[in-house]
């Protein structure tokens, strides 16, 4: 499920669910309202995917940097 994937990756990140919700589906209370029972369309649902994935490249490419 799409709410687990998210839920593991703000608990990595530390990001707040509301900033999340921001960047990746241009939604604020997109967290809350999949905790709620929303299912997302498969254009979001890949959108927001898309963002986890390269939000953790960059994450990853600014550690080899500042190392």
């Amino acid at each position: 499920m799409l709410i687990r994937k998210i839920e593991k990756f703000l608990d990595r990140t530390g990001m707040p669910a509301t900033k999340f919700g921001r960047l990746a589906a241009h939604d604020p209370r997109f967290v809350l309202d999949l905790r709620n029972g929303r299912e997302p369309r498969s254009a979001t649902r890949s959108r927001v995917e898309h963002f986890m994935n390269t939000y953790a490249v960059s994450l990853q490419s600014e550690a080899t940097y500042a190392a």
